[in-house]
C-alpha cells in the first residue's frame, strides 16, 4: 500500500491549495488533503459565533483533522504531514499528539508564533498585526490588514469585487485561527519530542516575522532543515510550479517512513 500524506492548507484558504501537488504525488502516495474547520467543506468550529463563551484552541482543529484521518487510515497507521501557514501550525500540535505517526514533518511557514517570547521582535510584530485586525470597525477593513500583510499593500484593494466578499466572509474564521494560535501554550522546548524527519520552509519576499519565525522553528526541531524558496508567504499557492517540486522531493526521500 502506498505511504499516506496528510495536507492542511491555510488560514482563508481550502484543501483544493493543494490539488497541484497532490496530482505530482499520487504516483506514490494515497493523499489526503483536508480542510479546516470553517473553510471549505468543513463545518464552523461549534459554539463559535453563536453569543456563548468560546475559546477557539489547536486542539480544536487538531480533533477534527485527527477524526478526518480516522475514517481514511488504519488504526495506528503512519503518515508524512505538510501544513502551510495556520495548517503548518495545527501540523505541529498533532505531531506533538501522535509523534509515533508522523513519519516526515513539512512546514511552510507555519505562524506558529506562540513559540516565540514576548518580546520577539517577530510577535510583537504579529500581535500589533492581530490588534489592528480585531480593532477594525469593519469586517472589510480588518480583511484588507490581513490580505495586505501576508501579501503586499495594496493587494486587497486590488483584488475583483467577487474575491473581495468571499475573503470578507472568511475573517471570522481568521480571528479564531489567531485566537487559537496565540493561545498555544507551547514553547520551542515543547518540540523535542518531534524526532521525525522535518523540512521547514520559508518564502523569499516574506515577512520578516515568518522567516525570523522559520529560521528559528528549524533550529529547534530535532532533525530539521530549512529551506527558502521564491514567493512569499503565499508561495505554495502564487508559486506552487517552485514549491512543489522541492516539498516532492522531500517526500520521496522517505517514502516508506
Amino acid at each position: 500500500m502506498k505511504p499516506a500524506i496528510v495536507l492542511l492548507h491555510s488560514s482563508m484558504s481550502s484543501k483544493a491549495q493543494w490539488a497541484t501537488l497532490v496530482e505530482q504525488l499520487t504516483p506514490d502516495f494515497r493523499c489526503i488533503p483536508l480542510d479546516l474547520l470553517g473553510y471549505g467543506a468543513a463545518p464552523y468550529p461549534t459554539g463559535a459565533g453563536q453569543g456563548e463563551a468560546y475559546t477557539h484552541t489547536l486542539g480544536h482543529e487538531a480533533d477534527a483533522v485527527a477524526e478526518a484521518i480516522a475514517a481514511r487510515l488504519a488504526p495506528n497507521e503512519a503518515f508524512h504531514l505538510v501544513g502551510h501557514s495556520f495548517g503548518g501550525v495545527a501540523a505541529l500540535h498533532l505531531a506533538r499528539r501522535m509523534p509515533q505517526r508522523v513519519r516526515t514533518l513539512t512546514l511552510f511557514e507555519p505562524v506558529a508564533f506562540h513559540l516565540l517570547p514576548q518580546e520577539d521582535a517577530a510577535r510583537v510584530e504579529i500581535v500589533t498585526v492581530v490588534g489592528a485586525i480585531m480593532a477594525s470597525a469593519t469586517d472589510r477593513d480588518a480583511t484588507r490588514i490581513f490580505i495586505d500583510y501576508w501579501n503586499r499593500p495594496g493587494a486587497f484593494d486590488a483584488a475583483p469585487a467577487s474575491a473581495q466578499d468571499k475573503m470578507i466572509a472568511q475573517i471570522a474564521k481568521v480571528k479564531l485561527d489567531f485566537e487559537a494560535l496565540l493561545g498555544e501554550p507551547v514553547c520551542f522546548a515543547d518540540l523535542a519530542v518531534l524526532t521525525m524527519p522535518a523540512l521547514v520552509i520559508s518564502g523569499q519576499h516574506s515577512p520578516a516575522s515568518t522567516r525570523s519565525l522559520a529560521a528559528q522553528l528549524a533550529a529547534a526541531l530535532p532533525n530539521a532543515r530549512a529551506l527558502q524558496t521564491r514567493g512569499g508567504h503565499m508561495g505554495p499557492i502564487t508559486h506552487g510550479a517552485a514549491i512543489n517540486p522541492t516539498i516532492a522531493a522531500f517526500l520521496r526521500d522517505f517514502p516508506q517512513g
